[in-house]
């Protein structure tokens, strides 16, 4: 295992970072995506068709804009944190995330990550086997359901996004702050959607922003799941349960081509990510490099991650993610 505590501190180097990086990144991350969402709504009176080939593209361009407020979040992307909240703020209309609830709630999950103790808050919902092999039949069909990728990342993630962000009751009471930060996003959704529905047609926006939505919110949440769950993570109880272990051994490192890491704002080294928050995400590859170490870890290829939507339970006693089929056969087993 790496030394993590010593990698740890020495990464705090990385931390700083650059205005003028910063505002590059915001703002060609952000006329890409109004350039390619005009490109789109000009389309619609050519072919609709054309239109749609344009949606891959655009939702990258989305995500993107949601890494830079993930990194705002953190207090990663710029040393004002004034700036970093209006900024995260603004974006958090576009990407249908509150930005205070969310940055909360990702605390949460960076803070527990791996730990079975704390599971809850941010993350995707993963049972042990024998926590799915003591549930009641429906139970477990409930939990199969959710599971399933064509749930997971296709109609769970629209409702995560569109429906679920919306509703401010499901966040605890006394998270005010964060409530507020839903309502005043959702009014400002309302605004945005208002204006551009009667300047430029209610048909046209739905045309055009649609596709967007439900492609960005299926990529994003597939990139949010091989980040932690791929078969050989880390899930520990405590007082096993270290910080740096679930970074390291519990945070992925997918090996994108270089166009798809530039698209999703380097989040495929989320071990990096994990081991250091405060490190912007233009920053990640530069600690890479220069810390070979790094490289000792998970590894992922796009069609290895592809392998990972099978696993669904974590198996205790082997210490890896198995799939459902694989729960059936411990069952088997023990009977």
């Amino acid at each position: 295992m790496i030394a993590s505590k010593a990698l740890a501190a020495r990464l705090a180097a990385y931390r700083q970072p650059s205005l003028g990086r910063s505002l590059w990144q915001l703002g060609n991350s952000a006329i890409l995506f109004a350039g390619t969402w005009a490109l789109m709504y000009w389309l619609l009176d050519v072919s609709y068709a054309l239109s749609l080939a344009l949606v891959v593209p655009a939702a990258f361009f989305l995500i993107r804009l949601f890494i830079i407020q993930h990194d705002c979040g953190h207090g990663s992307f710029f040393r004002s944190p004034r700036l970093a909240n209006a900024v995260g703020r603004v974006i958090g209309v576009f990407t249908l995330t509150p930005y205070a609830y969310w940055r909360k709630t990702h605390a949460i999950h960076h803070a527990t990550s791996g730990h079975l103790e704390h599971r809850g808050f941010g993350d995707i919902c993963t049972k042990t086997v024998n926590e799915y092999l003591a549930l009641s039949r429906w139970e477990r069909l409930k939990h199969r359901i959710y599971r399933n990728p064509f749930v997971l990342f296709g109609v769970g993630a629209a409702l995560h996004f569109v429906v679920l962000h919306r509703i401010p009751w499901r966040v605890p009471r006394a998270w005010t702050r964060e409530r507020a930060s839903i309502v005043l996003t959702n009014v400002a959704i309302a605004a945005v959607v208002t204006t551009v529905g009667l300047t430029l047609g209610w048909r046209e926006l739905l045309m055009v922003q649609l596709p967007i939505t439900l492609v960005a919110s299926s990529l994003g949440v597939w990139l949010f799941y091989v980040q932690h769950q791929f078969e050989d993570t880390y899930w520990e109880r405590d007082p096993a349960w270290t910080y740096e272990a679930a970074a390291l051994e519990g945070s992925s490192y997918l090996a994108l081509p270089k166009p798809l890491q530039w698209a999703t704002g380097n989040i495929g080294l989320h071990h990096v990510h994990h081991l250091n928050a405060r490190i912007p995400n233009y920053r990640l590859p530069e600690v890479l490099n220069e810390n070979p170490e790094l490289e000792r870890v998970s590894r992922l290829t796009l069609r290895e991650s592809l392998r990972c939507a099978r696993l669904a339970l974590w198996d205790e006693s082997a210490r890896k993610l198995v799939g459902f089929r694989q729960a059936r056969k411990i069952e088997r087993a023990r009977a």
